[in-house]
């Protein structure tokens, strides 16, 4: 994980800490607007409302801002992956990971957009992390989904892609939320939009491969 220069220092003040968080919330702000290649240290200092010297004292360069930014992402969002539990009922399992997922696309558009644009560009800062721990956690709950599959507790199908397809449904709310918007009308409360999309992806990913239990005559 990318440390702030000041977090190095023997004693980190209080104030040091707000310092780094102002500026990682300003290079948010860029990254996720511009991207990477489109944000420049200057326009971070400038949202961040502080001198470029003063910037590069806590974070020497856009890298460092910019992989901060993209570990902490990938922490939290990858934590409602981590809870998925072989011994949980799939049903409650598949259908918590969903709202979980849309949850953070609902409150987190910004890291959302972020990471988007990361992957679009190939990945170049966290290739690293996609083939090495991302790769693992997703191995290992495939490994759960067919231990599910195994005791006919879900329909067989190809757990990769399920995974592939919840990440990319939750997210469009949060990458195409303006089309989302525009599509449904502005009278379509988000808090309603965010329900309605749950329940439909619950019916699609998660009634579509529970295997019903015929009661017995």
């Amino acid at each position: 994980m990318a440390i702030p220069r000041a977090a190095r220092t023997q004693r980190r003040t209080r104030i040091q800490e707000e310092k780094e968080e102002q500026i990682l919330e300003a290079a948010l702000d860029v990254f996720s607007l511009r991207g990477f290649r489109g944000s420049t240290i200057d326009q971070i200092a400038e949202v961040a409302g502080m001198s470029k010297p003063n910037l590069l004292y806590y974070f020497r360069t856009k890298e460092a801002m910019h992989r901060a930014l993209i570990d902490r992402v990938l922490e939290g969002w990858l934590e409602p992956l981590r809870e998925f539990d072989a011994d949980g009922d799939p049903e409650a399992e598949l259908c918590a990971y969903i709202r979980r997922k849309l949850e953070m696309a609902r409150d987190f558009p910004r890291e959302s957009r972020l990471f988007a644009n990361e992957i679009l560009q190939g990945a170049p800062h966290i290739i690293d992390m996609l083939q090495g721990p991302l790769k693992d956690l997703v191995d290992e709950k495939v490994e759960v989904i067919r231990s599910w599959m195994r005791a006919g507790k879900v329909n067989t199908c190809d757990p990769y892609h399920l995974i592939f397809s919840i990440w990319s449904t939750t997210q469009h709310y949060a990458d195409f939320d303006v089309q989302v918007t525009a599509v449904l009308g502005e009278g379509k409360r988000s808090d309603n939009r965010f329900e309605d999309s749950a329940r439909f992806l619950e019916d699609l990913f998660v009634r579509g491969l529970i295997v019903t239990k015929v009661s017995e005559l």
